[in-house]
């Protein structure tokens, strides 16, 4: 039996402390936040589902649906409804070719994934990290609101230090945290390896769900969304999805759900109100799609510097950290370092969690 720290309770982190405990060992999940699941986390209003993280996984994906699976609720996948996207060319929406929404877009995924839609939970993305979390309560231990300052391999154990200095020693220790999180946590025991990941880029999110009655939006809604090659000319809107149309459970009857995607600047995250982002989408959305009464509700999700990009100078760097930790018991896990996307998060989670029995 050994004694595992996972640093950062997103779906890397609980995947990996459910294999561990489900071996035998006594693990502690260090959290800085107070929530678990990072950046998916759902929102249940009035019978609205609001998305302030994922949306999904990829359809293809075996990982995620084995992973529910074990966590008792295969049975809430659920599968897109739509599969036609479409293209603002500045007059219209002209439909698109599978898969050419998300290469115009940029996604950072395989090729073969592009044009295979996504799939997600009955009670939203968040369903399948607080599932997990559920079952490991009683079985490992949690500690929120806590934030590690730094690991220290040391002999045949691995120190852990909190912002308050207190110390623990473990077996074996899994990052699954932001990239420049670990840097932070690795550059006193491993140097310019670890240091390299500040210079690795990092992009911020924004996203606003807007609530209408159905008989507002003046258009089928037929699809899953539409994206926009040229988004300085709709105030920034780069893409927008008929989250009411795509998945189910996403809005009641008479009311359409669609999310709006930006791209902010720091200047602007810092600068503008959510109330200013409300009135920014709702102006972008009515200059594409006719409509006749504005929205209800909304909400905006923020996620500054959260999104790492997948160059090969980043991939040199986690490739060249990863090479110095063989051997001293610690690993790199999620979405920060092994790929973009949930499924790739849970495969890395997946792969350090058996590491740890050889």
């Amino acid at each position: 039996m050994q004694r595992v720290a996972v640093i950062g309770a997103g779906i890397a982190g609980l995947t990996v402390a459910l294999r561990r405990c489900a071996a035998g060992d006594r693990v502690v999940l260090f959290e800085a936040g107070s929530n678990v699941g990072g950046q998916l986390q759902s929102e249940t209003r009035d019978g609205f589902l609001i998305e302030h993280g994922a949306e999904g996984f990829v359809a293809r994906s075996n990982a995620v649906p084995a992973l529910a699976e074990n966590a008792g609720i295969a049975g809430q996948v659920i599968e897109q409804l739509e599969q036609r996207s479409f293209r603002f060319d500045g007059a219209a929406l002209v439909e698109l070719a599978p898969g050419e929404a998300g290469r115009l877009l940029g996604f950072q995924v395989p090729t073969d994934e592009l044009g295979r839609g996504i799939r997600s939970f009955v009670r939203g993305m968040a369903e399948l990290p607080e599932r997990i979390a559920s079952l490991l309560h009683g079985q490992a231990e949690f500690r929120m609101n806590v934030e590690v300052q730094r690991v220290s391999p040391a002999g045949s154990g691995v120190l852990v230090t909190d912002a308050a200095g207190d110390t623990s020693v473990f077996s074996a220790v899994v990052i699954a945290a932001p990239a420049r999180s670990a840097q932070a946590l690795l550059s006193s025991s491993f140097g310019a390896v670890a240091l390299a990941l500040r210079d690795s880029a990092l992009l911020s999110s924004l996203t606003v769900s807007l609530a209408f009655r159905r008989e507002s939006v003046l258009h089928p809604l037929n699809g899953t969304g539409f994206i926009v090659p040229l988004p300085d000319r709709l105030r920034g809107l780069r893409a927008v999805t008929f989250s009411s149309s795509k998945l189910p459970h996403r809005a009641p009857a008479e009311h359409a759900l669609l999310r709006l995607f930006f791209r902010p600047s720091e200047l602007e995250l810092e600068m503008l109100s959510d109330g200013a982002w409300l009135e920014r989408a709702e102006l972008a959305l009515g200059a594409v799609l006719p409509l006749s009464g504005p929205a209800e509700r909304g909400w905006v999700s923020r996620w500054p510097a959260a999104l790492p990009v997948f160059d090969d100078a980043h991939r040199a760097r986690v490739g060249a950290l990863s090479a110095a930790l063989v051997g001293q018991r610690v690993w790199l896990a999620g979405a920060a370092f092994h790929g973009s996307g949930i499924d790739a998060a849970v495969r890395s989670a997946e792969s350090a969690a058996r590491a740890m029995s050889q």
